[in-house]
């Protein structure tokens, strides 16, 4: 089973807030198996179920040990996302 996940990284209180983004995406874009793509609001993760979802939660763990104060939004979404839908 496939899964689409939308994340959004706020880290709170910090001045140089785009390293702790940018780490954070270039960790999930060195995993195997996962299609990770990134626009100016959000990344977006695809892949298989569980890669996907343990991949981005230990990533989220990570922030949170290093960084003092961080926010995720995120969305999950069964089965992948990545092609956009035709309009009709």
């Amino acid at each position: 089973m496939d899964i689409s996940i939308e994340i959004s990284l706020y880290p709170l209180a910090q001045e140089k807030f785009k390293p702790e983004i940018w780490a954070f995406i270039h960790k999930l874009r060195a995993v195997d198996g996962l299609n990770v793509v990134t626009n100016g609001m959000s990344t977006q993760v695809f892949g298989e179920y569980d890669l996907a979802v343990q991949t981005v939660m230990a990533e989220i763990k990570h922030v949170h040990q290093t960084v003092d104060a961080a926010v995720f939004v995120c969305k999950f979404i069964g089965g992948d996302r990545s092609q956009v839908e035709a309009e009709s």
